[in-house]
């Protein structure tokens, strides 16, 4: 397949991608520079700039100018930016699907689907605009008129990991920019290119100076948006590790707030009811889509005793001849890992599950070479690793998230109850499912298992956007997608209006002024 991307020069200075602050392309105050490789081949696709602390200064100094103004706009007025940016990803979204793959592996049915899932969020944001805002509250006292407004929290920092590089920044961006926020953003360093079109578009769109800002980078880049001060609101997706350092950041500041959407170790729950062609299909995609590297991903298959022999046949046939390729070949189900560093990762936990003890039963760790496409021998490269252990053992290898194409089976023998405490003996709580024929155990497990995303007879992957996203226990805190991404950017204001003469208090509370005369 022949990539058809096309080159940005506005954004490059002597072949160096920029960062973009207050409306304008600088090269910042660093004079590092970073690379963004194709992890199936190893290709460089772009040199970037290296944010600095003084770039986000810079940026949240941009970001915190453009508010007063921004906010005076109205929503629609606000929204009419976005449909800009909803149309172009439209309108290019083969493209952008393939720069997407390109970037960061998955393949190319993914890849396409992240930009959809991006204009659909835009849609949504943009489109709520339109939608009622607050809520109008009965008072005790007729003569009162009470409700709740919203008004705009003020500079949201938005970072962002590379497994969804569109769609993800318009998660948290565009609902943030429609309800009057400003934004500095910084992506992950793995997809900066993907970003790099993202302010494009924003500048195409003309959103004025100051309201959106990129800040391409590292870590450091993050953690200086987090520590400043003027940033109200920081929309958080990525590693349980790294948003829980931002959460205990930002918790102890007045005022200020952290919306983070972490990981999971997600399980799928197969009972003595299911139809097992659902339940190998759902489980095959939750474990291996995106190779594993959906914070989504199923990495535990908790199977009634009944059904398991028949169940782990069919889906071990599955994890063995699932096709490993090019992810730009419509013919491949799963790409390479996004970096060298994350596929030693992977191995040291297929390796930790051997020590463990456990019974493997596939292991594709080291590829065949003639699964690897030709060219693509410098590809971050991994097949399915699953095995089956003892549901109830205190196993690091069946509690902690791998982040790859790692699954263990996991047999229960009882009831429902007893595979949801299975289900539940985690410490993260983010996505789940059911598959099961018997409504009676669907509706036990919607509402006792310990998620924020449930699914029955479904693979546990495939959120839409108008739903929230986000997750309990170590997963986050359920704010960062749609309706509910709006608690997290914006503060209620509850507003009471007299329309008396005179003044009556609720609860029963004398409203008379008396003086010592009395």
């Amino acid at each position: 397949m022949t990539p058809v991307a096309q080159d940005l020069p506005m954004s490059r200075d002597d072949g160096v991608y920029q960062h973009y602050i207050d409306g304008e392309w600088t090269d910042g105050t660093g004079e590092e520079t970073f690379t963004s490789r194709n992890p199936a081949d190893g290709e460089e696709l772009g040199e970037f700039r290296r944010g600095t602390e003084a770039d986000v200064d810079r940026a949240v100094a941009a970001a915190d100018e453009a508010f007063d103004e921004w906010k005076q706009l109205s929503h629609i007025d606000r929204a009419e930016y976005l449909w800009d940016i909803y149309h172009e990803l439209k309108e290019r979204h083969d493209e952008l699907g393939e720069i997407v793959t390109m970037e960061c592996g998955k393949e190319i049915s993914e890849g396409k689907a992240d930009v959809t899932e991006a204009w659909h969020m835009v849609e949504w944001a943009a489109g709520d605009a339109r939608h009622p805002k607050g809520d109008v509250v009965p008072s005790e006292i007729p003569s009162k008129d009470a409700y709740m407004r919203r008004k705009p929290r003020g500079v949201v920092g938005c970072i962002t990991p590379w497994n969804f590089p569109v769609a993800i920044p318009f998660w948290h961006m565009a609902v943030a920019l429609v309800e009057g926020n400003t934004v500095v953003f910084k992506p992950a360093e793995q997809t900066p290119w993907c970003a790099q079109i993202l302010a494009e578009m924003f500048e195409d769109a003309g959103v004025p100076d100051g309201v959106f800002n990129l800040v391409q980078g590292f870590g450091d880049a993050g953690n200086a948006i987090v520590e400043d001060d003027r940033v109200d609101t920081v929309l958080f997706t990525g590693s349980a590790e790294v948003g829980h350092k931002i959460a205990g950041k930002v918790g102890g500041e007045p005022g200020k707030l952290v919306a983070a959407e972490m990981g999971g170790k997600n399980g799928i729950v197969v009972t003595e009811n299911a139809d097992l062609d659902v339940a190998v299909h759902s489980a095959t995609m939750s474990s291996f889509k995106t190779t594993g590297q959906r914070c989504v991903s199923s990495e535990r298959l908790i199977v009634h005793e009944d059904v398991y022999d028949e169940f782990k046949e069919r889906f071990v046939e599955n994890a063995r001849n699932v096709a490993v390729g090019d992810p730009l070949d419509e013919d491949t189900f799963m790409g390479p890992l996004i970096e060298e560093e994350h596929k030693r990762k992977v191995s040291q936990y297929n390796q930790l599950a051997k020590d463990e003890g456990v019974n493997v039963l596939v292991d594709r760790e080291e590829l065949d070479d003639s699964e690897i496409p030709d060219g693509h021998e410098d590809g971050h490269w991994v097949g399915p690793f699953v095995y089956e252990a003892d549901a109830k053992a205190d196993l690091r290898c069946t509690h902690e998230e791998v982040f790859g194409p790692h699954v263990a089976l996991l047999k229960y023998s009882g009831d429902i109850e007893e595979a949801v405490e299975i289900h539940n003996d985690t410490e993260y709580g983010l996505a789940g499912a059911i598959i099961s024929e018997d409504y009676r155990q669907i509706n036990y497990y919607r509402d006792n298992a310990e998620v924020g995303l449930a699914y029955g007879n479904l693979p546990c992957i495939g959120a839409e956007v108008q739903l929230p996203f986000g997750g309990v226990k170590k997963s986050g805190n359920g704010y960062p997608s749609a309706r509910e991404v709006i608690e997290a950017v914006t503060e209620r204001t509850a507003w009471t209006l007299n329309n008396s003469k005179d003044i009556e208090m609720a609860q029963g509370l004398s409203a008379d002024i008396k003086t010592k005369d009395d």
